[in-house]
């Protein structure tokens, strides 16, 4: 499993932006169709994110796990 450091970076490269930090992380970004997406992240860094909250995140951002994947490995 990813760790939450890893799904940031991922985040960024998918074009989201940190909005706000406090008990959570917002990360914004404007679809190309006008639509809004939120993700929630939690504040934990180095650990590992349990499967089911990955599987949230990864629907709240509208990506996919091969998306996901993918722009990990990006440089």
């Amino acid at each position: 499993m990813p760790t939450y450091r890893e799904f940031r970076e991922v985040l960024r490269k998918a074009g989201f932006t940190l909005i706000r930090s406090r008990k959570h992380e917002v990360w914004w970004r404007l679809e190309p169709d006008r639509t809004e997406r939120y993700v929630l992240v939690s504040h934990q860094h180095g650990k590992d994110i349990p499967t089911n909250i990955f599987a949230r995140m990864l629907k709240q951002a509208g990506l996919s796990r091969e998306e996901f994947e993918r722009l990990r490995k990006d440089p």
